[in-house]
């Protein structure tokens, strides 16, 4: 959680600075950020690949060593093999988002409707920070394995460094402080860009080392590569069709006005500011703990936890976006000052008060689910949920019908009650239990699962 606080609190400086530009400046930024989130996705998929397995293997590791049993080595030799793996099939999808950055940033803005201002301030930033993917694929696969391993402080320290320098060339490079130039959104973009860079080969470097449990291993396996492919597809065609299902939604909103989409960028930025980092926190640490409780052999524990994980979530960011909701006016009034945009972007935030227990629940049972190898559920909850409310109902009762904004509000809610119900049910009844179980025994990782 406190890592997460510094990395959403250096995307809402990025705003935050775009805002003293213009609300084309931050339509821009938020745009390009719909294609900044494809490699994110890709990296996040890779990643729950790699918790899965890496919790499973630690825990069954520890169990073993507490049996003395010789199948504690092959479990780390599984769980450094599946890291090792992550980590190179992550590097090498990022190379496609390099290329698209520099040959067809604007033009992909420009597709989305977006003003010819607008899509080529979206564009530069969109070439600088993507020449950085596979940086950013490494950074988040390494954080995820080493968090699978029970360690999340050193992604935690590494993380806190990169996003205080990141937030740091935000402010240097983006207003021009001191001997710095101002590049305004370039200069956002380079210090993105070097942030990715230094997360990346600071955790390869930690990973190498003495500091983690976790280490390099040579790919032999054909059945883990199996596994982490078919644990990650799913959450990575969720993320890729979560961020496709964000275009035709935008496009809605551009439809009512740009400064209805700068609303929009400002109200769940100021919701994820004050509520993301405790519902990340909670939905890797669901992940890690149910991962490492199957791996020992006790599903009814790893049942118990993330239902424990769920509840801890629900008091405290539900009371946070509380407090978001009476307080909406205020907070959104530090990300701009004109008259419509702020009207615009304090309804969408107390509409993203109003949803953060159901946001919360459906974000930490995702977790406990991934803990178990089960990412298809959430795939479905969320695919279904963004195209159906997000995209659909809005386009259907806001523009078809004439309900205008008021449909987006009523979509957002709908969307997040229907993805909790779904991984509600995949917890409740679903076999990821048995699923995992068999899994490990397939790799080895346990005589007896």
């Amino acid at each position: 959680m406190a890592e997460q606080v510094l990395r959403t609190l250096m995307r809402t400086t990025d705003i935050v600075v775009t805002g003293l530009f213009s609300p084309a400046a931050v339509a821009a930024i938020g745009l390009a950020d719909l294609f900044a989130r494809l490699p994110l996705r890709i990296g996040l998929g890779l990643g729950s690949g790699a918790i899965a397995l890496s919790s499973q293997d630690t825990g069954a590791s520890e169990q073993a060593r507490g049996d003395a049993d010789d199948t504690g080595t092959k479990a780390t030799a599984n769980r450094d093999e599946a890291i090792t793996q992550a980590l190179l099939v992550g590097t090498l999808a990022g190379i496609p988002f390099v290329l698209f950055g520099f040959l067809a940033g604007t033009d992909a803005i420009a597709l989305l409707g977006a003003p010819e201002n607008v899509a080529e301030m979206g564009g530069t930033y969109l070439a600088v920070i993507f020449a950085t993917a596979p940086a950013r694929h490494v950074a988040l696969i390494a954080a995820r394995s080493l968090q699978g391993t029970g360690d999340t402080r050193t992604p935690m320290y590494v993380n806190v460094v990169s996003n205080l320098l990141n937030i740091g060339g935000t402010i240097a490079l983006g207003l021009g402080v001191g001997p710095f130039p101002r590049w305004e959104i370039v200069g956002i973009g380079v210090a993105t860009a070097f942030g990715n860079l230094f997360t990346a080969v600071a955790l390869l470097a930690a990973i190498h080392g003495p500091w983690a449990d976790a280490s390099f291993a040579r790919p032999t396996s054909p059945t883990i590569a199996k596994q982490l492919l078919s644990v990650s597809a799913p959450r990575i065609a969720e993320g890729l069709a979560a961020t496709i299902a964000e275009f035709p939604f935008n496009s809605i909103l551009l439809a009512f006005g740009t400064e209805v989409n700068a609303a929009y960028q400002i109200g769940r930025r100021m919701h994820q500011q004050v509520t993301s980092p405790l519902s990340r926190g909670y939905h890797v640490a669901a992940s890690v703990v149910v991962g490492q409780a199957l791996g020992e052999g006790d599903p009814d524990r790893a049942r118990f936890d993330g239902w424990a994980s769920s509840a801890l979530g629900l008091v405290t960011v539900g009371t946070i976006g509380l407090a978001l909701f009476f307080g909406a006016e205020w907070f959104v009034r530090l990300f701009t000052d004109d008259p419509a945009t702020l009207d615009y972007a304090v309804d969408f935030a107390r509409v993203y008060g109003l949803a953060s227990p159901l946001l919360v629940l459906y974000v930490v049972l995702s977790g406990a689910l991934q803990g178990g190898s089960d990412t298809r559920t959430p795939f479905v909850a969320r695919t279904t949920g963004m195209f159906g409310f997000m995209v659909g109902f809005p386009w259907l009762l806001g523009v078809r019908l004439g309900w205008g904004v008021e449909a987006v509000y009523a979509g957002i809610v709908l969307y997040f009650a229907w993805a909790l119900l779904v991984v509600a049910a995949g917890f409740r009844w679903g076999g990821w239990a048995d699923k995992a179980a068999e899994m490990m025994e397939e790799r080895g990782s346990v005589e007896d699962a």
